[in-house]
């Protein structure tokens, strides 16, 4: 493995990440467990009595071979600029670390991250287990529900691993992307709404509807499966975030805890927030109805925002103004949602 794999580049560009293109790879589809002539055993399956690491890969066999084209879109690539094609190497270097630190989490790094081929792999089972119900919906189910929507969609695969990266990038409690994989309830519940959102669109809605309901349970964030986010997204925390129906979240976003991206009234229809690239949205904020928050923008903890921001300006209080007023007000001169600068706006003095 090469050592430039474990470095963390510095940043290249502070505006936004910089996009890279991969070649072409070749995926299978998840198989159909819930088959009668599937074979009688699951491929994904480990020996319960097994202890340290598997040396065993699990492979994705299936139908038909899926060619991913992959000239036609950018990869994110988080802020540093990274090659996102690194993103799962890196991740198995940083378990094989923590298990020669930590040999009693050996059993535990193996069945979840190391037995697997690919990061879509991983993550399909890290949800099923997860998202589960216990003598309702068993785990195995819910592994080739995440993995079908997963494998076949190049968005979420490049998406994910924006996520992974923006994660290790702007949170500086952050130290290994494995971390957030494995613990971060904020990606993980990200990841759900990415697949909750596939279904949605395809017509598939009380499995979406399933997802959705399951991941705000077990990860205390409530994300419409109707909901459009963007790449390289990071929910910091998450606990009590709740994003409504129509609402949109762009790219390079940053999302504190108990943020509400919610409507007003019963209207139908538009009635939700547009949050645009790289906009920060501060703990405890809530922003209602079919507002825009512009490119760039700052949203100060426990803002009440009822009117559109303009991009690259910062809003703060109940109900939120812009900082140096509506007709000449400060600009940032860089992307708040990836610079995580919550307070620099401030002159407030006790």
């Amino acid at each position: 493995m090469s050592t430039s794999i474990l470095c963390r580049p510095a940043v290249t560009d502070p505006l936004r990440p910089s996009y890279r293109r991969s070649s072409p790879r070749y995926m299978a589809t998840c198989v159909d467990c819930c088959r009668t002539n599937s074979p009688a055993v699951n491929p994904l399956s480990c020996t319960p009595s097994q202890s340290g690491i598997d040396g065993t890969m699990i492979h994705w066999i299936g139908f038909p071979d899926l060619v991913l084209p992959s000239d036609d879109l950018p990869t994110p690539a988080g802020d540093s600029g990274e090659d996102a094609d690194d993103v799962w190497a890196q991740i198995r270097a940083e378990v094989l670390a923590d298990v020669d630190d930590e040999p009693i989490l050996a059993r535990y790094f193996s069945d979840l991250i190391l037995r697997h081929d690919s990061l879509e792999s991983a993550l399909a089972e890290h949800l099923a287990v997860k998202l589960s119900i216990p003598d309702l919906i068993p785990a195995a189910d819910l592994r080739c529900l995440f993995a079908e929507a997963i494998f076949e969609d190049e968005l979420i695969r490049r998406a994910v691993r924006a996520d992974l990266l923006a994660a290790r990038d702007r949170d500086p409690a952050c130290s290994k992307m494995a971390y957030c994989f494995l613990y971060y309830k904020g990606f993980l519940a990200c990841q759900a709404h990415r697949v909750a959102h596939r279904l949605w669109t395809a017509g598939r809605r009380a499995a979406a509807l399933l997802i959705h309901s399951r991941s705000s349970e077990v990860f205390a964030a409530d994300i419409h499966p109707a909901a459009r986010i963007g790449a390289g997204v990071l929910f910091d925390h998450a606990t009590g975030v709740v994003i409504g129906e129509t609402a949109v979240v762009g790219d390079d976003v940053s999302i504190l805890h108990n943020v509400t991206l919610g409507g007003t009234g019963k209207e139908s229809g538009e009635r939700h927030p547009k949050i645009g690239d790289g906009v920060l949205v501060g703990a405890g904020t809530h922003i209602l109805g079919n507002v825009r928050i512009g490119k760039g923008a700052k949203v100060g903890a426990g803002a009440v925002v009822l009117k559109d921001v303009p991009a690259r300006t910062t809003a703060v209080g109940n109900p939120a103004r812009l900082v140096g007023g509506k007709e000449n007000p400060v600009r940032l001169d860089r992307l708040a949602g990836l610079m995580m600068d919550h307070t620099s706006w401030s002159d407030y003095v006790i």
